[in-house]
């Protein structure tokens, strides 16, 4: 199904504002026509100088006149020997408009005003009050459009949000956190934009130019027609239009994504910026990407010109036509044009004055359709993106029937595993590691050993492609994804911080904890004091996007409380103290001493200091455990530890 599909889909299950919309743009149309349908009786009747009850007193009088004259040509004919041809057609139309004409005399006659000025005041007043009433309909008809579209973007970016958390970590470096937001943000806003267009000015303009089409159908159809030749070269002309548009789009919606992480980049990285006095290139940068949207811009707004302009000239062609025969029609009072009948009756000035405001309010609406149409195909190629996106397959997810495991667990096992990132390297190969629970290990390896892949397969961010990770005998693939990470803290190197106050930041995770929950766990992590005499506002300061008012210790102890908070089995450390001070190292060692008893720890460290804590160290080489054992074990056999800890690192660890 087409992403644009199930967008509309999504628009009808508010059926009752789709109903209100079809109902408010139906009343504009009728309206519209209302209004444009003045020029009749304005022209025909007050302009030549009659009331209404005159005038049709004075069309039932032609009527008759041409009846008798119809009737006398047929008689004639008959007599001798000649076919009658269209008269006999002519008098049976006649006759009806005579019998039409006699039913509205007596309404007429009593309700319809008695002189031409107080007829012309009357239409005035239709004209001021239909307008008033459209006007009153058409702002009704746009909330509802926006209430509409706002509703299905709302929904849209919910479900995208929530997909987006569910993707695959390395989809995040393939699309980058800044494509992803531009998806959420200029690319929903198309769809907004497309929603609102086809709710909007599609069912109305139409309904407005079909109701102007009807009205110029009922005063000469066979006119109407001729002159709507041309219309099959417009549709073609759009059709190839609009698919150049929705290209431009999706191009131009790429570049923004480009932009957008750009900008992540630049301002995440200001210091290193500034740093290194990379301002210009940075600039060059922006200014090479703006440039190209730019163009990509200009482009689109060619296209939509190309679109604007062929239809505008189309529908002028069709009203020149028009002007044409009907003025051909009007001037010498025939009812034939090319040999072809139009009309079984001359036109009079005012009927084609009204077939060619019918025709012109028709081309208002055709003309708004173009732009209508450019804005669709904006829509279309943004719901391909987000649609992307939401329909993207997921490796890891929940089993259809989930096993539990009781807290806490005895034993954690990696088995044979084998894993390789999907545009890389294999990373581990067979993998056997068993972790009891109670105890601490320290993960060591040179860079690209596997270590934080262990620490994704721990958490279950991936799944293994050969071999299990089991808890109890349990592989992580039968347990809910939910139920394993309840049981796991994670700290990394790179401390996350929101845009919250301290409390909330500690709170991440458990949001049903407590102030006094909150307050034992930063004292435990050592963090109460700074938190308390260095902060503003102590536990209700806000920090800035990423914890930009803190030091990297402070930090770190901050995401440590929130893993304590958490009361976990097991507590993953990923290099989390490789980038702090040698003070808030020792807090945070005195902090991990206490909170490890009788829980699981995995360090993926290289610090010596950090590595003395553990009851075992295990050595990852080639994506295959090497080693392990004690660090007094591992410095006497073990080469690749011996270069990692050094001589005085040795002594100090010991």
């Amino acid at each position: 199904m087409h992403p644009f599909v199930r967008v509309l889909r999504l628009t009808v299950k508010r059926w009752p504002t789709l109903v209100g919309i079809f109902i408010t743009s139906m009343l504009i149309a009728v309206l519209w026509t209302t209004n444009i349908s003045t020029l009749y009786p304005m022209v025909d009747i007050v302009f030549a100088g009659q009331s209404p009850a005159r005038y049709v007193q004075e069309q039932i009088n032609q009527s008759q006149q041409k009846a008798t004259r119809l009737k006398t040509e047929i008689d004639v004919a008959r007599k001798e020997g000649r076919s009658p041809g269209r008269a006999t057609e002519d008098l049976l139309i006649v006759k009806k408009k005579t019998q039409s004409l006699r039913r509205i005399e007596p309404w007429v006659d009593r309700y319809a005003p008695q002189t031409p000025f107080r007829t012309l005041a009357v239409i005035v007043a239709v004209l001021i009050t239909g307008t008033g009433i459209k006007l009153i309909a058409l702002g009704t008809n746009l909330m509802l459009v926006q209430y509409l579209s706002q509703k299905t973007v709302l929904e849209i970016r919910t479900t995208y949000f929530r997909k987006a958390l569910q993707l695959d970590l390395d989809k995040f470096g393939e699309n980058g956190s800044a494509d992803l937001t531009a998806r959420l943000t200029n690319d929903t806003g198309a769809i907004g934009g497309g929603v609102s267009t086809l709710s909007g000015k599609l069912v109305r303009e139409p309904l407005k130019m079909f109701a102007c089409l009807v009205g110029a159908l009922t005063i000469c159809p066979r006119l109407m027609l001729l002159v709507l030749v041309v219309v099959p070269v417009m549709g073609v002309i759009m059709n190839k239009l609009s698919r150049s548009i929705r290209r431009a789009s999706r191009k131009a919606m790429e570049e923004m994504s480009q932009i957008y992480g750009m900008l992540t980049d630049a301002f995440a990285g200001i210091r290193v910026v500034r740093a290194f006095n990379t301002q210009a290139h940075q600039r060059a940068k922006f200014h090479v990407a703006t440039h190209k949207f730019f163009g990509r811009g200009m482009k689109i707004a060619f296209f939509n010109t190309l679109a604007r302009s062929t239809s505008e000239f189309l529908g002028m062609t069709i009203v020149s036509l028009a002007i044409l025969g009907g003025g051909y029609l009007v001037v010498n009072q025939e009812t034939h044009l090319l040999g072809l009948r139009m009309t079984y009756s001359p036109l009079s000035v005012g009927q084609m004055l009204l077939f060619f405001g019918f025709l012109i309010g028709a081309s208002d609406p055709a003309r708004k359709l173009s732009d209508v149409w450019s804005g669709l195909q904006g829509g279309i190629a943004a719901a391909e993106r987000v649609y992307e996106i939401i329909d993207a397959p997921v490796r890891v997810s929940d089993p259809a029937v989930a096993v539990e495991v009781s807290r806490p667990h005895g034993e954690i096992t990696l088995s044979g595993v084998g894993y390789q990132y999907p545009s890389g390297p294999k990373v581990l190969d067979g993998f056997d590691l068993n972790i009891r629970h109670g105890e601490t290990i320290a993960v060591v390896g040179p860079n690209g050993s596997g270590k934080s892949t262990l620490v994704n397969l721990l958490c279950r961010f991936d799944d293994p492609q050969s071999g299990s990770v089991c808890i109890d005998g349990v592989p992580l693939t039968d347990m809910r994804v939910r139920d394993l990470r309840r049981r796991i803290a994670l700290v990394t190197q790179r401390t996350v911080l929101f845009d919250e106050t301290i409390e909330n930041n500690i709170r991440y995770g458990s949001p049903g904890a407590d102030s006094h929950a909150v307050v034992r766990a930063a004292k435990l992590a050592h963090a109460d004091e700074f938190i308390r005499h260095k902060t503003p506002h102590g536990y209700d300061t806000v920090l800035g996007s990423g914890g930009m008012r803190l030091s990297g210790g402070q930090m770190q102890r901050l995401s440590l409380a929130r893993a304590f908070l958490r009361n976990p089995d097991i507590l993953i450390l990923d290099e989390a103290t490789s980038a702090i001070d040698l003070e808030s190292e020792e807090l945070i060692h005195l902090a991990l001493a206490k909170f490890l008893v009788d829980r699981t720890g995995v360090m993926i460290t290289h610090r010596p200091s950090s590595l003395a804590m553990a009851d075992r160290i295990v050595v990852v080489q080639s994506g295959r455990v090497e080693d392990e054992g004690t660090h007094r074990q591992l410095v006497h056999k073990n080469r690749f530890y011996q270069s990692l800890c050094g001589t005085e690192g040795g002594r100090r660890a010991a």
